[in-house]
């Protein structure tokens, strides 16, 4: 059978996209392997799959590059939003994740005409039980030194609902990765802290009003964004009070967003706003094995060139920002 792919990105993390056909069965978590391979069309972080819901307007299923399958994913949710919109006409519907069934909409272009699109992030915890994570007897971890990861790095814990360990760093651990690589990658292993893994993000500011994050993810490794640690990281950073609640800019190595915070007695609202790119579709068969032989590929350089110009602007917006902390 002729399927197929779009290959799609938000923020920087890409995707490959697909409508599942019903009534037909494939493996996707070999699929996802085999695709997600960088030295196939430089790879991609992930497979997003798209197919009908019994009680909204679809179904989102993510299966990272490992094959290992996500509860959420940000970045992917914008993405799949597009999709379902235009194709049904719609600017607001209602998407099935595994742990949530969240809000999605179109938005006014976050840059130029890049089409943009509001998802709900949800459901938040900062409980441990909820990564989960195993730390003595603590039951919350907001803002905390702790001496076992690192003597001069404030974390803080917290799902939505990917699990999240979230570091407001000095400018050195950003400017050189190497720490942070080895951190993520020994809680991405066999550890007495995070049985099912954790996505590490360590945060630097960049003005009163935005933040840079760069993402270790759980299933993927380093990437240019993730749309839940994005959140996650604009969350943590309200509560200790780096930035103001509301609307946080969130830069990354991929680009930039917006993360609205809204705050109430009881609970935390979240919302990721960004780009849902598409720059290429694959038409192909996709094999039992999981191999996808594409004999058709287009690409959509009018999206690819208009996202070059939003990441250069906020590379030099980080730029600035860094600049002039380091002047004071």
């Amino acid at each position: 059978m002729t399927l197929i792919f779009h290959k799609v990105h938000g923020s920087g993390n890409t995707f490959y996209l697909h409508e599942e056909v019903e009534n037909t069965t494939y493996n996707w978590t070999l699929t996802a392997q085999k695709m997600c391979d960088p030295s196939k069309e430089n790879g991609a972080d992930g497979l997003l799959i798209i197919s009908p819901s019994t009680r909204v307007d679809a179904r989102m299923r993510v299966y990272n590059a490992d094959g290992s399958e996500a509860s959420m994913c940000g970045n992917g949710l914008r993405c799949v939003a597009r999709f379902v919109l235009n194709k049904t006409g719609k600017q607001t519907a209602t998407i099935e994740t595994m742990k949530a069934d969240l809000t999605v909409r179109k938005v006014d272009s976050i840059f130029n005409s890049i089409d943009t699109y509001s998802v709900e992030i949800s459901p938040v915890s900062f409980e441990l039980s909820s990564l989960p994570m195993i730390y003595k007897n603590s039951h919350q971890i907001i803002n905390e030194i702790m001496p076992e990861f690192s003597s001069d790095i404030h974390f803080t814990a917290v799902s939505v609902p990917n699990p999240h360990l979230i570091g407001i760093v000095p400018i050195q651990y950003i400017e050189d990765t190497h720490f942070q690589e080895q951190l993520a990658a020994s809680f991405n292993r066999e550890n007495i802290f995070f049985p099912d893994g954790v996505n590490v993000s360590f945060v630097h500011p960049v003005d009163d009003t935005s933040i840079f994050v760069r993402t270790y993810e759980r299933g993927v490794g380093f990437t240019n964004a993730c749309g839940t640690a994005m959140t996650a990281s604009a969350l943590v950073a309200a509560t200790i009070k780096l930035v103001p609640y509301g609307e946080t800019t969130v830069y990354n190595p991929g680009g930039f967003v917006k993360c609205a915070i809204e705050q109430s007695d009881t609970s935390s609202q979240l919302s990721l706003i960004g780009n849902a790119t598409f720059f290429a579709t694959y038409t192909g068969i996709l094999s039992d094995d999981g191999e996808f032989n594409w004999n058709s590929k287009i690409l959509h350089d009018d999206e690819i060139e208009e996202y070059k110009e939003l990441e250069q602007l906020a590379k030099q917006k980080v730029k600035d920002g860094w600049s002039s902390e380091s002047d004071m």
